[in-house]
């Protein structure tokens, strides 16, 4: 009998939109676990998740019959809408349009973990816009600053 397998990591970041700082402490931890669920049910379990108030890391294994896209838009679409539960102060609460999605190999996915975790400590320096310019030149992808904020 003929068996698909696959291990694909995925390093996810994005934003609230325009970077508002709305990812406050007594809801960080329900977000997180919110996104675990979502990914658990698209059978691409959560490996570690953090952030800041204003954007997040996701790390997971990428299940093998959705794309990338799919997962981020119901990412993101679904705890949208769950924190706009949350109280008034959050009923316009938006994530940004676009985000990045990295490729990490089994022996990287320590690092990340670990650099997901120290999240607060290193946006003590740098900002989300730093950060993200250099995933992309890291990764080597070609972006046009105009259309990479909203």
């Amino acid at each position: 009998m003929p068996q698909s397998l696959a291990a694909i990591y995925i390093h996810l970041i994005f934003s609230t939109k325009n970077r508002a700082p709305l990812i406050r402490p007594e809801l960080e931890e329900e977000l997180h676990m919110y996104h675990a669920g979502i990914l658990r049910n698209l059978d691409s379990p959560l490996l570690c998740t953090g952030g800041t108030e204003d954007h997040v890391h996701v790390l997971f294994r990428l299940g093998r019959k959705i794309d990338v896209a799919k997962i981020v838009e119901k990412v993101k679409a679904g705890s949208s809408k769950w924190i706009k539960t949350k109280g008034a102060e959050y009923h316009d609460f938006y994530w940004q349009s676009g985000y990045g999605a990295f490729s990490i190999g089994q022996s990287g996915i320590g690092g990340v973990k670990k650099y997901i975790a120290n999240q607060k400590e290193h946006h003590r320096t740098r900002t989300f816009q730093e950060e993200f310019r250099e995933f992309l030149n890291r990764y080597e992808i070609a972006f046009d600053e105009r259309y990479v904020w909203d």
